[in-house]
Formats: structure tokens, C-alpha cells, sequence
């Protein structure tokens, strides 16, 4: 099943397989899941912690989020050992739009300055 993942203005910006992988909104493979962290597809490079439906850059900030998690900020994680490559996963069907969500509380630590794509292009 796949969830909708927005950015902080409530923009919807991928879609996520639970501990698995990460699709931009045009159905592209874009990160891959593995030990609770994100990779990214494109390069292998770890992009941050994935707690459940939300996104965290490498100093724990959020970046994407949906709103069945709370969304929160960790301290600095440490840098986990490199993830085996995931195989490319057949494309997925579109899901319909998902309603905006009302926008959350600024998290502790604030939001990520990166946006989401500047995150995948680690």
C-alpha cells in the first residue's frame, strides 16, 4: 500500500511502501527502505532515518511526512553502514489525489532547509 508524503507547506511531494521504497508523484523510483533509513535510488547515498511515514535528513529534521505520523524532529543520527542496492521495483499504479492536510506544528528542531528534492539529490 502507498501513502502520501507532503513536504512542510502541505505540498504533496512522493509516495511511500511502508520499509520499503519511495515514489516521486509521476510513479518514479526514487529511495529505497532499509534498516529504518532511506537511500536514494539514483546513487546509493543514505539520505536519513525513516520513522514510519516520516522522512528525516542527516540532522534529524524532517523533510516529508504524512499525517497518520506525528511529525517530529530527532538529534543527529549516526551514520548507519551502507545498505545493500535495492532491485528496481515495478512502477506502481497512480494512487488518486490525496485531500491536503491541515499543516502541522513547526517540530522541535524546526523543518529541514533542504526541500524534498534537494534531499533525494544527496
Amino acid at each position: 500500500m502507498l501513502y502520501p508524503l507532503f513536504d512542510k507547506d502541505c505540498d504533496l511531494v512522493a509516495w511511500i511502501a511502508p520499509n520499503d521504497h519511495i515514489f516521486d508523484t509521476d510513479m518514479n523510483w526514487v529511495a529505497y527502505i532499509r534498516n529504518g533509513h532511506a537511500w536514494s535510488s539514483g546513487s546509493g547515498n543514505w539520505l536519513g532515518p525513516v520513522n514510519g511515514l516520516l522522512c528525516l535528513n542527516q540532522a534529524g529534521q524532517p523533510v516529508a511526512w504524512n499525517p497518520k505520523e506525528s511529525v517530529a524532529g530527532t538529534s543527529r543520527p549516526s551514520r548507519p553502514s551502507r545498505a545493500s542496492r535495492a532491485s528496481r521495483p515495478s512502477r506502481p499504479s497512480r494512487p488518486s489525489r490525496p485531500s491536503r492536510p491541515s499543516r502541522p506544528s513547526t517540530p522541535s528542531g524546526g523543518w529541514a532547509n533542504e526541500s524534498f528534492f534537494a534531499w533525494l539529490g544527496q
